[in-house]
């Protein structure tokens, strides 16, 4: 058979499609690749970047589906249903809502996807595909093994992504994740993950794990067995590494150049409300800040803004707090009640949400603006205050005085490159984004819309 991977585009930017310049690799189609039964012909595209082939006789479209991407996974699917070619959507999107998605596609994959891929393409083959697939918690980690072909030839970030772990044994109320995976994590063998990134070759890595962290005796291993590869390596962590020095000493030693942490709030109040109190277990922020600082590691840290105990003033006071530390990146987003969610649910019940509750296929919907009614601000302020604090903190001159952070972001200069390379593309990127027309709205097909390279 021929088989078509899909990574969904957003949307429109200015009446054209959004042309994202900070693309990686889309590990999924990579992974799902490798679980595909000899005999069948693969191919990936990507529609952040290259035109869907329609016209092509594909018999198996598998398509990805995230949150902001469903309107646009749909659209692509219906119109290879209507060619008579056989859909399958799969993502967190689909396994939180798929009843949804089961009205745009010929069968659903729910969960990992990579647990039942084979038995999907066996399926399909034999003319028998089932309406719906449940893949088991954690998928298939032990016969994990990317299929990296599926990538040539596209130009994406010049780093190699991997995963050690799945899932999050936490319980945020607005998070995806841990509704998703209910408290379970899954973890790789260590060694193996060092030796596929041996075999790669790149010396830049990006791990997309929830919380690369997150078991601890295992991530030691790990930093153990990458220490001699000499790699950079970037991952999302919680702060609980700063209550371990051996596992910070090991982060350094192995090539940490930077993690992604979210902070979320300052209010210990809004951590409890969205049952994110393990962020208070370590001290006070100051302090946190100051011992990972001291190590040597960039901080990109995340911020939720809209939290019931929010206020016009906390926001600012917030911004004020992320430019005195001077973080190399920060991600001020405000709160978004995605489906699933014990937040979308809480949110339903008090009657706070807008756009008829899914917003993500609203015709009115933008990117960026506040999906449901704040406790202490309208949804329009705290859309504008989400993009006030972006613009403020990575405005040219607060960038060139984040800089100056001797012991983080200008400790050597590699890291200084790397600062200076990534915060003017983040800035244009998030400006870009900001008021994006979810899905073409039926635009490709009406006016031949061309896909930039």
């Amino acid at each position: 058979m021929r088989i078509l991977f899909i990574k969904p585009n957003m949307g429109l930017v200015d009446g054209a499609p959004y042309l994202d310049r900070g693309r990686m690799e889309p590990l999924t189609f990579a992974v799902l690749a490798g679980f595909t039964p000899p005999g069948h012909e693969v191919r990936l595209c990507d529609d952040r970047m290259e035109p869907v082939p329609y016209d092509e006789p594909w018999d198996l479209v598998g398509i990805n589906t995230e949150i902001y991407t469903a309107r646009r996974a749909y659209e692509i699917a219906d119109r290879f249903r209507a060619l008579g070619r056989k859909v399958v959507l799969g993502g967190c999107h689909t396994s939180l809502v798929p009843e949804e998605s089961m009205a745009h596609a010929d069968a659903v994959a729910l969960g990992e996807v990579d647990a039942v891929w084979a038995q999907i393409v066996t399926d399909a083959e034999a003319g028998s595909l089932q309406p719906r697939y449940q893949g088991r918690p954690g998928g298939d980690l032990r016969e994990f093994a990317p299929e990296w072909e599926v990538f040539r030839g596209k130009r994406y970030l010049p780093v190699a992504l991997t995963q050690l772990s799945r899932g999050c044994v936490n319980a945020c109320e607005y998070c995806v994740t841990g509704n998703l995976y209910q408290g379970g994590a899954f973890t790789r063998d260590p060694l193996e993950v060092a030796e596929e990134l041996a075999r790669r070759g790149r010396k830049l890595v990006f791990f997309v794990d929830d919380n690369l962290l997150a078991d601890t005796e295992a991530a030691k291993a790990l930093l153990r067995a990458l220490i001699p590869l000499k790699l950079r390596w970037s991952a999302q962590a919680s702060l609980k590494f700063v209550g371990d020095p051996e596992l910070m000493d090991l982060m350094v030693r192995s090539g940490c150049a930077g993690l992604v942490v979210g902070f979320e709030s300052r209010d210990p109040a809004n951590l409890s409300a969205m049952n994110k109190r393990s962020n208070l277990a370590f001290g006070d922020y100051d302090n946190v800040v100051a011992r990972i600082r001291d190590a040597g590691i960039m901080l990109w840290a995340a911020f939720l803004l809209g939290y019931d105990h929010e206020t016009p003033e906390s926001i600012r006071e917030t911004v004020d707090w992320a430019l005195s530390k001077k973080f190399a990146f920060s991600a001020f987003n405000v709160l978004t009640p995605y489906p699933g969610t014990a937040f979308h649910a809480r949110m339903q019940e008090e009657g706070r949400l807008l756009y008829d509750g899914r917003w993500w296929l609203h015709d009115d919907y933008r990117f960026g603006h506040v999906a449901f009614r704040p406790r202490h601000m309208s949804a329009d302020t705290l859309s504008e205050l989400g993009l006030a604090a972006r613009l403020r903190h990575s405005s040219l001159f607060q960038i060139l005085r984040r800089a100056t952070d001797r012991k983080t972001n200008a400790k050597d200069l590699w890291s200084l490159a790397t600062y200076f390379a990534y915060n003017p593309l983040f800035r244009d990127e998030m400006l870009k984004k900001h008021g994006m027309v979810l899905g073409y709205r039926g635009l490709e097909r009406s006016a031949g819309i061309d896909v930039p390279a």
